[in-house]
């Protein structure tokens, strides 16, 4: 490259160009002395070399660069200098100087005269490109901890409100609880001494007042100037800086979740920095609402318990006693009566078990291991009332994942509803019942041979009390269909090939 400060009309023409450049430039000669520089290049030097270093009006051409600017020999800039004016090849660099707290991108050319420098100021995009690293560091750890099932949500939210104080360099994260008009600290990371879990103050001398009058985050960072200095809410906390929003439960108020500090911030919290707290505070919401749900179903399972245990010793007890009686009579006389009495009870303790078994189990499903389709089905069958029927298994070595007694509750709550609808009108022949996979091996299958279920029929047999029988209890599919959802399979009910019902299982997890 021409030296510019030569005085050819060429040269000119490049003086004048380079001064229009917004980056730095200057040129160096082949003993480090600067030879030229354009106004951006002499207002970087001017910053960085001593007083007593620079010409006349401050003039920076004529110094010698490295006894100019104290330190500069310490710095990537003199490696890099010196590798390009040793190897006569180009070097592009980023480095940090530390007296001007600035970011530099330079580009240095060589030449036999000496050096050509480019230096453009990158400090604002080090800037975004470290905020950017620092946001995916607070999602990827928010993410972890939010997924983690082993920790509790207590847990949860303080790792939380540590990782937000972390990333916009606050010291006081809290969560708080508003009720009959006092706030509630429920957790905190904080120093602030009114800001510790467990501390309450009158919600009129709160943030949170005013957080909760806002659709979106309140957003404060200079208290003093904008407006606080005579809220009750900053004469107790004296809080310069603050970030929070609300956290609602099931679309009712619940409190805030907020981030604060004592001293002033220098710049407004970023889009992406609000972003974050918003993603907080939503996260928390649906931790409140999800850990509200499970209460109300513990509590709801607590009542099914008990009632459960009033039906075992209420009703099965003199069941007992009836069906024993029944018997003594049945030996004593030959009564037409007898026989209706007998299958009444035998329902009756059908329908007390199956109302115990979803009262206690539900759909649940346990430890999941290796289950032999085949061997299960033929043990289910042994102990099941099949009236006469048969059962024929079309595979052999069929097996899946699934939580064993329960796959037996399924398996005899169809063979019982198969026997029990198609053994009507058949004398001593009963249903003959085939299990077995599907063709695609993504599932099995269980169908008989009996008169069917009505196709206007098949969308109600899996609700709870549906029968068509007038013995019937209704609740035998549904056990079904909630055994089924409990493993992740879907059930659905068709035709057999011998018209009658065919239930259908898929989503098996084979092993």
């Amino acid at each position: 490259m021409p030296d510019p400060a030569r005085g050819s009309d060429s040269d000119q023409d490049l003086r004048t160009v380079l001064d229009r450049m917004a980056d730095g430039f200057f040129a160096l000669d082949a003993d480090w002395t600067v030879t030229y520089a354009n106004e951006e290049g002499r207002r970087i030097l001017r910053s960085a070399m001593s007083d007593d270093a620079l010409g006349p009006d401050e003039s920076v051409e004529g110094a010698n660069l490295w006894e100019s600017i104290p330190g500069a020999t310490e710095t990537e800039f003199y490696d890099e200098y010196h590798r390009a004016m040793e190897t006569q090849e180009p070097v592009s660099f980023d480095s940090y100087y530390e007296p001007l707290d600035t970011w530099f991108e330079a580009r240095v050319f060589p030449s036999d005269e000496g050096l050509s420098i480019y230096l453009r100021d990158v400090t604002e995009r080090r800037e975004l490109e470290r905020r950017q690293r620092e946001s995916l560091r607070a999602i990827q750890r928010l993410y972890a901890v939010s997924s983690d099932d082993d920790r509790t949500f207590e847990a949860k939210v303080n790792e939380i409100l540590t990782i937000g104080c972390e990333y916009l360099d606050v010291p006081n994260g809290f969560l708080t609880r508003i009720e009959d008009g006092t706030q509630h600290v429920e957790a905190s990371h904080a120093t602030h001494p009114l800001l510790q879990s467990g501390e309450t103050c009158p919600l009129d001398e709160a943030y949170c007042k005013r957080t909760l009058e806002h659709e979106q985050l309140l957003t404060i960072v200079n208290a003093s100037d904008q407006g606080w200095t005579e809220d009750p809410a900053y004469e107790t906390f004296g809080l310069e800086t603050y970030i929070g929003g609300r956290v609602e439960v099931d679309g009712e108020r619940f409190g805030t979740l907020c981030f604060a500090d004592t001293t002033a911030r220098d710049e407004p919290f970023t889009d992406t920095q609000q972003t974050f707290v918003e993603l907080l505070t939503r996260w928390v919401s649906y931790e409140l609402e999800r850990r509200r749900a499970a209460d109300r179903l513990e509590s709801e399972r607590d009542r099914l318990d008990e009632f459960a245990s009033v039906v075992s010793h209420d009703l099965r007890n003199p069941l007992t006693t009836a069906r024993g009686r029944m018997d003594l009579l049945a030996d004593e006389c030959d009564s037409e009566h007898v026989e209706p009495v007998q299958r009444a009870l035998s329902r009756m303790e059908t329908l007390i078990e199956n109302i115990l078994m979803l009262a206690r189990e539900g759909g649940g499903v346990e430890e999941l291991t290796r289950v032999d389709l085949t061997a299960l089905a033929e043990a289910a069958w042994e102990t099941t009332d099949t009236r006469g029927g048969t059962l024929r298994v079309t595979s052999d070595g069929y097996d899946l994942r699934a939580d064993e007694p329960r796959l037996r509750q399924l398996l005899e709550n169809l063979f019982r509803n198969a026997a029990e609808h198609g053994s009507v009108g058949r004398g001593s022949d009963g249903v003959a019942v085939t299990v077995g996979p599907l063709t695609d091996d993504a599932g099995f299958y269980v169908a008989d041979d009996g008169p069917g279920i009505p196709e206007d029929d098949r969308d109600q047999v899996f609700e709870s009390g549906y029968t068509t029988r007038s013995d019937g209890t209704g609740f035998g599919l549904d056990i079904v269909s909630k055994i089924a959802d409990g493993h992740g399979w879907t059930v659905d009910v068709t035709e057999s090939a011998d018209g009658g019902a065919r239930f259908e299982f898929t989503g098996i997890d084979r092993m």
